[in-house]
């Protein structure tokens, strides 16, 4: 039976989350709204997203007008690659929490394990990858910072009450290692994409070794990249024949099948959609399962593909190659 919450250090937090990459600001709070009211209780955001103001007026629309308590809702965002020294972590955090118009966030993660140089608040925020949009070769300029030293502050913040608890995404197995024999307080959970093209079998099993939650982020594949030129058109989850023949069993959508699938081999998810219809359609995933023989034959769709690959988009996009994955 697969449980509509997972434990998150000492918190548990609810599988099927909202995905706030990519949502347009200017109704990124109505989509907020609807997915409360259609349920959600988790949603997960960053700094990176631009739209974090408006995702904070979405809650305080929620808090205000609904029986929907601060409590009742987990809040994920991360912080950003220009802002690993640990000097400026807290500060990073407390922009989120008041753009966000919270006193604490659930959970906050490293969103890349990627330091970029420190670009100042009155500068440009979100800072995005580039250090000097106007240079006359824009690029991304890395800071060497050890990722102990990042994780110090991280682990700071959980001490002076700002964060409940602290993780990390896109990290590999090696760096897990790594940050785990270095920490006084481990990650309690990791998020990576993950979807059946790309299943991450050993590093979401490491995860749990360790006693880290999971959570997959482009759980329906392909669709997010599409209109980013990150993935082409027949790259597409929703048509794969072992997919569409478990939908049709059970009277399902693709997309619920594939989330399903997710949630079935103990990931959290966070699909994104602004739309009311799919918003419903996408949370409803709790009163169905797939067989064994079902989840075996999506797991071997996997063919280690990779949407979202810095190694790749750094150096098409930003100028500078700059590899996290062998």
């Amino acid at each position: 039976m697969v449980e509509d919450r997972i434990q998150v250090g000492a918190g548990h937090m609810p599988t099927l989350g909202l995905g706030l990459w990519k949502l347009p600001e200017q109704s990124v709070a109505s989509t907020v709204v609807d997915a409360v009211a259609a349920g959600y209780r988790h949603v997960d955001s960053a700094a990176d997203y631009g739209n974090e103001e408006a995702v904070g007026e979405g809650l305080r629309q929620v808090l205000k007008t609904t029986d929907v308590v601060r409590d009742d809702l987990w809040v994920t965002s991360k912080l950003w690659n220009t802002f690993h020294r640990p000097e400026h972590v807290r500060a990073a955090c407390e922009r989120s929490l008041r753009d966000l118009g919270l006193d604490y966030l659930d959970l906050y993660l490293i969103h890349f394990p990627i330091a970029l140089k420190y670009v100042d608040f009155s500068d440009r925020y979100p800072p995005e990858w580039i250090y000097d949009p106007t240079a006359e070769v824009p690029r991304m300029e890395p800071d060497l910072v050890p990722i102990a030293e990042t994780w110090g502050a991280m682990e700071g913040l959980v001490e002076a009450g700002l964060v409940k608890e602290i993780g990390v995404c896109n990290f590999n197995t090696g760096l897990l290692h790594d940050l785990i024999a270095s920490s006084r307080r481990p990650p309690a959970l990791l998020q990576v994409e993950s979807h059946p093209y790309l299943t991450q079998e050993r590093l979401i099993r490491l995860a749990h070794q360790y006693d880290m939650a999971v959570t997959a982020f482009s759980p329906l594949g392909s669709l997010s990249y599409l209109e980013l030129g990150m993935a082409e058109a027949q790259e597409c989850l929703l048509d794969e024949s072992v997919v569409c023949a478990a939908a049709e069993r059970l009277q399902r959508s693709s997309a619920q099948v594939l989330l399903r699938w997710g949630l079935q081999r103990g990931t959290a998810v966070i699909p994104k959609t602004s739309q009311l219809e799919r918003l419903r359609e996408n949370i409803d995933v709790f009163d169905f399962s797939l067989s064994d023989a079902e989840m075996n034959a999506i797991s071997a769709l996997n063919r280690n593909r990779r949407f979202n690959d810095p190694g790749l988009f750094c150096e098409e996009a930003f100028g500078s190659f700059y590899p996290i994955y062998d």
